[in-house]
């Protein structure tokens, strides 16, 4: 698959720059961006519901001090 998008001369400036740097085609940057915003919200909404789980279990979490003492550190 592929598509096509239109950017102002500044910004193709700044993805060339970008892929040059790092040593990839235009293509490849935009791809890996892509791909880094879908795991970076996906991560997101896995801690946003795990969070909720945590907060409607009741557990509270408790301070580093007491893990110390618990292991005798």
């Amino acid at each position: 698959m592929s598509f096509s998008i239109r950017l102002t001369e500044q910004e193709r400036m700044i993805v060339d720059s970008y892929a040059r740097l790092h040593s990839m085609s235009i293509g490849e940057a935009f791809k890996r961006a892509l791909f880094e915003k879908i795991e970076d919200e996906y991560d997101i909404m896995v801690y946003d519901k795990a969070y909720d789980e945590y907060l409607k279990s009741g557990k509270r979490s408790a301070p580093i001090s007491e893990l110390w003492k618990e292991l005798d550190l």
